[in-house]
This record gives structure tokens, sequence and C-alpha cells, in this order.
């Protein structure tokens, strides 16, 4: 096992306050910090939320995300600085903001985006304002400034040092009207995976975060609805298909065997719609086997 510190990032402002914020207190519930050896690293608190999407950037809470995601680079870089590996517990994907934000002050790094839908919408496109539909495009540097260029930054990460593994949107993002996903950055789709079968396919995602010219790691972003509907029905907005349990389990073990990854954030489960908790346990174990080198769980 890694030395792993978890952080509560209870925040929805990207989304709606529908359940989410709940991760930590399920997925900690399941015994998920003492099955992992984990420490505590704190709980980083939201503003307060704000339905009113704001008319200058087009999207919802975008002062609170950009605070947010300051104090939560914060509390990620205490950790780094510790010597420990970031277990950040969401909230919506807008956390995956102040996690890059952490590692971009240190330098350049990777990021492996592990989720049902790219998140690549600009706010003309997105029909409420949700930054959580968005985030990967503000971690690129595309969208208002106020969060595309926090701490005055510019893009999170480049193009090219991110790989999008499992994502099945395609249809619904272009009926929406998404901006299209740029050219550098490395796209394996569903479709894909299961060609290459989730073992190789996780190892070429590597190969392209760790080659010549990567940066020091790489952060891997977890939205859950990457897995299949059938498994994963305990999330606001539900697709069909999707990695299976073990599909993800070999990503994400992939991903954390070697020295690359260097912090990792689960995102979008949401208990409310987990309501005898069996998912949050289930998900609990996927995790705690996925850190497990030996694969002994």
């Amino acid at each position: 096992m890694r030395n792993l510190a978890i952080i509560e990032a209870p925040s929805v402002l990207g989304l709606r306050p529908t359940g989410v914020e709940q991760l930590p207190d399920a997925l900690l519930g399941a015994g998920l910090a003492e099955r992992l050896g984990a420490v505590r690293a704190g709980r980083v608190e939201p503003p307060p939320y704000d339905p009113r999407r704001d008319q200058a950037t087009g999207v919802l809470n975008p002062g609170g995300i950009a605070a947010y995601s300051t104090a939560l680079a914060d509390t990620v870089s205490g950790v780094l600085d510790d010597g420990r590996f970031p277990l950040v517990l969401g909230g919506d994907c807008s956390v995956l903001l102040g996690n890059l934000l952490a590692l971009r002050r240190r330098g350049r790094h990777g990021l492996l985006f592990l989720d049902g839908h790219t998140d690549f919408y600009q706010p003309s496109a997105e029909p409420a304002g949700e930054v959580a539909s968005m985030e990967l495009a503000l971690a690129t540097g595309r969208g208002p400034r106020p969060l595309a260029d926090l701490d005055g930054r510019g893009p999170l990460v480049q193009d090219e040092d991110v790989v999008a593994l499992g994502f099945r949107d395609a249809e619904e993002s272009a009926a929406y009207g998404m901006q299209p996903l740029p050219s550098a950055l490395h796209a394996l789709e569903l479709d894909t995976v299961r060609a290459l079968g989730a073992g190789e396919a996780a190892r070429r995602a590597v190969g392209l975060l760790t080659g010549d010219g990567a940066g020091a790691g790489y952060w891997i972003h977890l939205d859950v609805d990457v897995l299949d509907d059938a498994v994963m029905p305990a999330v606001d907005y539900r697709l069909p298909d999707g990695l299976s349990w073990q599909e993800l389990e070999t990503v994400l073990r992939t991903a954390l065997s070697g020295g690359g990854a260097v912090g990792l954030d689960v995102a979008i489960f949401n208990p409310r719609l987990d309501p005898d908790g069996a998912i949050a346990q289930r998900l609990s174990d996927c995790l705690v086997r996925a850190f497990d080198r030996d694969g002994q769980g």
C-alpha cells in the first residue's frame, strides 16, 4: 500500500446539492480509511451554494469554485509536502481543478481522466452552467478566465499530457454542441478500451503519461459514472453501458502500480441513490484492491 492521506472535498458547487456531497461520509463509513491504512488529512468545506447562473461567466458559482480550488490545492500541497499520496473524496468533478492546481504549482504533470463523459463543455453549450460538465476544458485553459486561469497559472495541464479513458458520451455531447476535444489530447473511448482490453488500454495510457516529454507524474481523476450504469446507478447523469468493476479495478491497479501516479480523486457517487450502502461498499472494495499491489484486497 502507498502512504495514503485522505482529504474530504464535499463540494457540489459545480453541480447541485443532490447528495454527492455525502460521498466522503459514505466511503469512510464503509471503512475505506482503515482498510487502506490511510491517515485523515482534513476536510475542505465549500462556501455556500448559489443556484443562480453567473451572467459574466455563464457558469454556476465561479467565485466559490475558484476560492474552493485554492483552498483544496493548499490542502493537497500539504499532503504532498509530507511525502504522502493524496486520495481526495469529492464532491463533484469540479474538485479536479483544486487537485491539479496543487500539481501545477509544483511543475508539469499529466492527467488520467476516467469518466463516462468527456466534460469538455463550454458555458454556452452546458444547459445549466455546471462546471462539473466542463472541468476538463477548464483544466486545459479553456473557458471563463476566473476558472481557466487559477492563480494566474494558465492551463493546469497541457492537452498532450491528458489521457481520457472510458468515456461514452460522443453522441450526447455532439447533440448539445460541446466543443470538440483537442487533437493533442489522447482519447481512449469505451469502445477502444474494450477492443484493446482494459489492461492494455491502461498500459498505453500510462505510457503516454510517462513517456518522453512527460512531466513529473500524473493525477488520476475517477468519476464513478465511468462504470457500467447497471452496477453504478448512484450517479446524477446516467448513461447506458460503461466499465465493469473488474475493468475499472484493472485500469486503476495498472495506473497505480508504477511510480507515476501522484494522487487520485473520486467524484460523483451519490449515496442518496444507494440507500442500503451496498454500492459504497463495492466502490470501497474496488479502491482497496486497486491500491493493493499484491492483489489481495
